[in-house]
């Protein structure tokens, strides 16, 4: 069912469309929400329990700031790019949709992150944004090009001690050591690097791979634990 110029009007009990501020269509059965183009002074609109697809007619809604979407047909997290021009949106209700997938966690801490804005989602404060999060696989991270999610690598401490001690005595790490470019203390295994390049000097913050300034291992620089005149 299409959302209708007469509909509007009777439940919003206004007279043109540009002055509705309010509007509640929850559960009107409605798939058609491209009247919403017409509604700039929009604040506040509640469509939960219906059959709408899309989200580009609210993108025109500037003054839009609550959007209940609970039970419908949202299909993709890309959606989500229509929402990113509404600076005063505050409030989004989105569960119960195609898009929010098998993961709740991942599901809420990327719409959290597209929508920086949000202070409630899912009847839920946004506070809480927890930190690196990949996108949905197939998804969009800024919701313009596709693309997957970054790996995130243990931290040094989560590394096989051999490794550790071959990256202390060693910047470039086993991987390079194995192909013969430097010594390796005899009687040590080295094991498979996990990735590229020495990562156990990579930490990742806030989903962004962070410098971290090396530390000194006390067994393999005995002169980083001696005194004076030693």
């Amino acid at each position: 069912m299409k959302l209708t110029r007469k509909m509007v009007l009777s439940r919003a009990k206004a007279s043109e469309l540009h002055s509705v501020r309010k509007l509640n269509c929850w559960g009107s059965r409605l798939t058609d929400i491209s009247i919403c183009r017409e509604m700039p002074s929009l604040e506040v609109i509640t469509l939960s329990v219906n059959s709408v697809s899309t989200l580009e007619p609210v993108s025109r809604c500037r003054q839009l700031s609550e959007l209940y979407l609970r039970k419908n047909h949202i299909p993709s997290l890309a959606e989500l790019f229509y929402l990113k021009g509404l600076p005063r949106l505050r409030v989004l209700w989105l569960a119960e949709n195609p898009c929010c997938g098998p993961d709740p966690h991942l599901y809420r801490m990327t719409v959290l992150r597209a929508l920086p804005h949000l202070q409630t989602l899912d009847n839920q404060s946004g506070g809480d944004r927890g930190g690196a999060v990949p996108s949905v696989d197939g998804g969009r991270g800024d919701y313009g090009a596709p693309q997957r999610g970054r790996r995130q690598w243990p931290a040094r401490a989560a590394l096989h001690p051999a490794y550790h001690e071959c990256h202390c005595r060693d910047p470039r790490g086993p991987a390079e050591l194995q192909r013969g470019g430097g010594k390796q203390r005899p009687g040590a295994a080295l094991p498979e690097a996990p990735g590229p390049g020495p990562v156990s000097s990579l930490l990742t913050e806030g989903g962004c791979e962070k410098p971290q300034e090396q530390e000194q291992c006390p067994g393999c620089h005995p002169a980083a634990t001696a005194g004076p005149g030693h």
